[in-house]
C-alpha cells in the first residue's frame, strides 16, 4: 500500500484539528495556537500522524529511565535558576510564556546581562526594532539615566 504524506493543523490548546492554516482555533477560540504536522494518508484513507524525527519512541517503565545530570549554566538569578531546576540546560531551549506586560522581557533581559557579565557566555538577543533602545539601555546598566531620558521626552511631547 502506498502512503501518501499530508499535512494538517491541530490546536496546541485544545486538539482541534482542521486541513488549513487558522488565525484563531474554532474550537477553543485561541489565536495563533494552530501548528502543521505532518499525517499519512494510506491507499485505504485511513490517516496516521507521522513522528517528524522519524523515530518513534516506545513506552518506558519508570525505573529503567536513565536520571543522569545534565550540565547546566546558572543564570546568576536565585529563583530563576531554582525555577529551572538549578539553571539552563546546555543545548536546550526553555520557552519562557505569560501575559503581556507581565515581566518576560525585563527577566531574560536581565539573565543576559548576568550571563555576559561573566564574561563566558555570548549572548543573541533577536527582538523587533521598536524594542531595540530599550534593550540597549538595560544591558549597559544605563536604566536610572535612561528613565531620566525618557520622562524628558515624555514631558517634552506632551507639552507641545
Amino acid at each position: 500500500m502506498a502512503t501518501k504524506i499530508k499535512t494538517r493543523f491541530f490546536c496546541q490548546e485544545c486538539g482541534y484539528e482542521t486541513a488549513k492554516w487558522l488565525g484563531q482555533c474554532p474550537g477553543c477560540k485561541a489565536w495563533n495556537s494552530l501548528v502543521e504536522e505532518p499525517v499519512s494518508v494510506s491507499a485505504g484513507g485511513k490517516e496516521k500522524k507521522q513522528v517528524l524525527s522519524g523515530v518513534q519512541s516506545a513506552p518506558a517503565v519508570l525505573n529503567e529511565i536513565s536520571m543522569e545530570e545534565e550540565r547546566r549554566t546558572e543564570t546568576g538569578m536565585g529563583e530563576l535558576d531554582r525555577v529551572l531546576g538549578g539553571g539552563i540546560v546546555t543545548g536546550s531551549l526553555t520557552l519562557v510564556g505569560g501575559d503581556p506586560g507581565i515581566g518576560k522581557s525585563t527577566l531574560l533581559l536581565q539573565m543576559c546581562r548576568n550571563l555576559s557579565l561573566k564574561k563566558q557566555h555570548m549572548i543573541i538577543h533577536i527582538l523587533p526594532v521598536r524594542n531595540i533602545y530599550y534593550s540597549s539601555v538595560f544591558l549597559s546598566g544605563r536604566v536610572p539615566e535612561a528613565w531620566e531620558e525618557q520622562q524628558q521626552y515624555s514631558e517634552k511631547f506632551q507639552s507641545s
